[in-house]
């Protein structure tokens, strides 16, 4: 079966994210003063074959552990949906 992985990775909340803190100082610039406390990530979609979602879930698991997030510094969550 193919199925597609939304993966969401994010700083951690105990981490500074210099990234985010220059667009949320930036947002005053732009008359939106009401913005604060941005995050900034990445946003990952990946189509994968496997036997069911259990096995689905297994493997963009392992990809997120091995490669996808800097699990020092970063977290994740994914969700998984079968392809149409």
């Amino acid at each position: 079966m193919k199925f597609i992985a939304e993966i969401d990775v994010m700083p951690l909340k105990a981490l500074l994210d210099p990234q985010g803190k220059a667009v949320g100082a930036s947002m005053s610039n732009i008359g939106l003063s009401e913005i604060t406390n941005v995050r900034i990530g990445k946003h990952i979609t990946l189509e994968l074959e496997a036997d069911d979602e259990a096995d689905a879930r297994n493997k963009v698991e392992s990809a997120c552990q091995q490669l996808l997030c800097n699990q020092i510094m970063e977290g994740y969550e994914f969700t998984i949906s079968a392809a149409e």
